[in-house]
């Protein structure tokens, strides 16, 4: 089966925001406390048997706390999404995991965040390199063709963020969409089949770059997911307590640390 976890359910600012002394930054309510959107994708034979595989979807600048929060001991790959600061911003915190599996961990790109990745953290890749530094082998991908990572069939799913290109991924029964504010019909019938959709959806009111949560609900409707889920949500989405129960049937918001067990035997 795969596992997937819902790392962080939250917009590029986090919830709550810096500053911000709404209803929903001043709750209480773990549900409504977001970090930087990312997810973990795991296989394993039963809810308590080891994981023989886990995969990233970015590590943003929540990374560290993420992987601590959820006791990972083990990363097998990482694969990005675009190369904006709240999806990339953690990858620093590999070294842990070279120092434990005394391996450089991989990352997964298009050619373009791949350079960008190189650029920020240009100390990673330097011919003469600084002890301790983390040890990365990124490995660039063509988003118009599938690929394998830490074992698991990987089809990359393109779509843009206002001008620039982002990169969802579908692994088996699963797809994951973040930052999308438009996407093809060609490239929706790669998530034709798919269990759980997961999708973001930003706010309700029009957004330059994101989908809003009619546009992402309308997306999982045309899919046809037995599951969908709402990420990458922002402050003014409201409080989960309020809002949990107002989607179609089949469509839920997420939230931090949520769990999601899927059959893989399609995989």
């Amino acid at each position: 089966m795969l596992r997937l976890t819902f790392l962080g359910t939250g917009t590029s600012q986090g919830v709550p925001m810096i500053g911000c002394h709404c209803a929903v930054c001043s709750s209480t309510d773990s549900r409504d406390k977001r970090l930087r959107s990312s997810v973990m994708i795991e296989q394993c034979d039963t809810p308590e048997s080891p994981v023989r595989s886990r995969i990233v979807i970015d590590a943003g600048p929540d990374f560290r706390y993420q992987m601590l929060r959820e006791h990972i001991d083990r990363l097998d790959a990482i694969l990005l999404t675009h190369e904006h600061k709240d999806h990339i911003a953690g990858i620093d915190d590999v070294r842990a995991y070279n120092y434990f599996q005394h391996k450089a961990i991989q990352i997964y790109a298009t050619e373009r965040v791949g350079r960008i990745v190189r650029k920020d953290f240009d100390y990673a890749f330097s011919e003469q390199k600084y002890p301790g530094v983390p040890e990365i082998d990124l490995r660039t991908i063509d988003p118009s063709e599938s690929f394998d990572a830490a074992g698991m069939h990987v089809i990359p799913v393109a779509g843009r963020h206002y001008t620039l290109p982002v990169t969802g991924y579908r692994i088996g029964p699963v797809a994951y969409l973040t930052d999308f504010n438009s996407i093809s019909d060609k490239e929706l019938e790669k998530l034709r089949g798919v269990d759980v959709l997961v999708i973001n959806a930003l706010r309700y009111e029009p957004h330059i770059s994101h989908f809003t949560v009619s546009q992402a609900t309308d997306i999982c409707r045309r899919v046809g997911a037995r599951r969908s889920f709402l990420t990458h949500m922002s402050h003014q989405i409201g409080l989960y307590s309020e809002i949990c129960d107002k989607l179609p049937e089949g469509i839920g918001f997420a939230y931090d640390g949520l769990k999601v067990y899927i059959d893989d035997s399609k995989l």
